[in-house]
């Protein structure tokens, strides 16, 4: 049986992209967009998507539940680590004193970063806990909707 690399990654690749915009989160694909969402006021949360097993069982799952609650960021944005380069790279400019690191996610306010979920706190552990830790810092940081 064959199969062919780069059909399967495509078809990974959707399917993660799938996911996280059904979630509600706009994807950010050049460093325009990126520019011009994170130059909004209010809080942004932005979801650096990969195609790791990580990502697919933690972390968009954690993307997608953690909005359900009283308090939310005003925005909802992803870049595709590997994939939207460019883009990943200009919102990594603003997560300033952290390593690049894919899942994770970022919390803004008014383009600046107040904290982040990095990938070894996500890496390892359920998704409700990082359910819980995102939305600690929209219970400290975001307002209610």
């Amino acid at each position: 049986m064959s199969m062919d690399f780069n059909l399967f990654m495509n078809d990974v690749v959707s399917q993660a992209r799938t996911e996280i915009k059904a979630a509600g989160y706009t994807e950010l694909k050049t460093p325009e967009e990126v520019e011009e969402a994170f130059a909004k006021k209010g809080t942004t949360l932005v979801m650096v998507n990969s195609v790791c097993g990580c990502a697919g069982g933690i972390a968009r799952p954690a993307a997608a539940h953690s909005v359900h609650f009283d308090k939310r960021p005003d925005q909802l944005v992803t870049v595709f680590a590997g994939q939207d380069k460019a883009a990943t790279e200009k919102a990594r400019d603003y997560f300033e004193g952290y390593p690049p690191s894919s899942p994770s996610f970022a919390l803004l306010k008014d383009g600046e970063l107040l904290t982040m979920v990095e990938r070894h706190e996500i890496e390892g552990h359920d998704p409700m806990s990082v359910v819980n830790k995102l939305q600690g810092y929209f219970d400290q940081y975001c307002e209610e909707v």
